[in-house]
């Protein structure tokens, strides 16, 4: 096995570790960094027929500001300076750096029929771009909610609420991850306005910054909501309709699930008590099958097994979805959606299952 991908990364350990539980051999790593310098050492390492697995770029600094600076001189941009930890920056030229990688590394393997590819480069960068990726979904019967499109600034936002008469939304940075930027949106008749987010602003020498961070920020003031929505807005931003999420406790939760070969395998539910689950903002995990009742359970089979239809080039993904009354909405699709440590699924974590359960990947 060959991993494109960052050697001592969470990613990579927990693929080894479980190649060690198997007993096979340690998978081959090549760092993002090395192949992007010199891309010939792809076709050095897949001399021998292997499976060949992309992971992120973005456990490498060096790697993710050689793709921004790859999409800057695509964009025609000025190249930015190298991110502060967490600061969002620039994410529109990331990904275009980003997809001429993937578009570069899909040439590559087309002439390397020995490598038998987990997750296509094309459907990785699909599944990047958040925006492209629900219209996908959506074209191809899949639930989602109601998408209101690009969001070119705060005015437009408020334009969008009037056009479609809505007061809550959800904004999403288009080639953001793990709610990196997102903002959950709400205002109400007298005009009082809020918005949550893991963005946090920066003002310095008459410049705005963000920066992600694990506590939720609250904006309530026009001023800073439009900074806010505005300098997200520069990077591309999307808004997308509220939907209310189940409830368990004091809080809510939505799941995650994870496919392999098109079929629903681990889920967990993600429950807290803000705007956004994911765990790495320290929501807890749930037992899925003790949170949902047949009819939701066949809904969530149902829903991720129809998503996965819609990328059958990608043999591990994972799918985030809101379950209500048996109806589930997906949110959204990733491609790199296995990072789930230690859960189980017919007594295997996410990395041991794609291992053993992939054989012809």
């Amino acid at each position: 096995m060959l991993l494109l991908a960052t050697s001592g990364s969470k990613r990579v350990r927990l693929m080894q570790a479980a190649r060690a539980q198997l007993r096979l051999p340690p998978a081959q790593v090549l760092e993002w960094r090395d192949w992007l310098a010199q891309p010939a050492l792809l076709e050095d390492a897949l001399r021998r027929p292997c499976r060949f697995k992309i992971e992120p770029p973005g456990d490498d600094p060096a790697a993710h500001l050689r793709l921004l600076h790859d999409g800057c001189r695509q964009l025609d941009r000025a190249p930015v300076h190298a991110p502060e930890h967490g600061e969002l920056l620039a994410m529109d030229a990331w990904f275009a750096g980003f997809a001429s990688a993937m578009a570069s590394l899909a040439a590559q393997l087309a002439g390397l029929p020995q490598a038998r590819v987990v997750n296509a480069p094309a459907e990785i960068c699909l599944m990047t771009d958040k925006l492209a990726c629900q219209r996908h979904l959506a074209a191809h019967g899949v639930a989602i909610p109601s998408l209101l499109g690009p969001v070119h600034g705060y005015e437009h936002l408020q334009a969008l609420l009037h056009e479609h008469q809505l007061d809550r939304v959800y904004l999403k940075p288009r080639y953001g991850s793990s709610a990196s930027g997102v903002v959950a949106y709400r205002s109400n008749k007298a005009g009082r306005q809020q918005a949550t987010t893991s963005a946090t602003l920066s003002r310095k020498d008459g410049k705005t910054r963000l920066f992600n961070v694990k506590r939720m920020a609250r904006y309530e003031t026009q001023h800073d909501i439009a900074a806010l929505v505005d300098a997200l807005a520069a990077q591309e931003l999307y808004a997308e309709a509220w939907l209310n999420k189940p409830r368990c406790g004091d809080g809510h939760y939505d799941l995650r699930v994870v496919t392999l070969a098109g079929q629903p395998a681990h889920r967990v539910a993600r429950i807290g008590n803000q705007m956004m689950t994911n765990l790495h903002l320290d929501n807890r995990r749930g037992d899925a099958s003790g949170l949902l009742n047949a009819a939701d359970l066949a809904a969530l089979e149902a829903a991720s097994a129809q998503a996965a239809r819609a990328f059958p080039h990608s043999h591990v993904t994972g799918y985030d979805l809101v379950v209500r009354q048996g109806q589930a909405h997906v949110l959204e699709a990733n491609a790199f959606g296995d990072l789930l440590p230690g859960l189980l699924w017919q007594g295997a974590d996410t990395y041991a299952a794609q291992l053993t359960q992939l054989p012809h990947v």
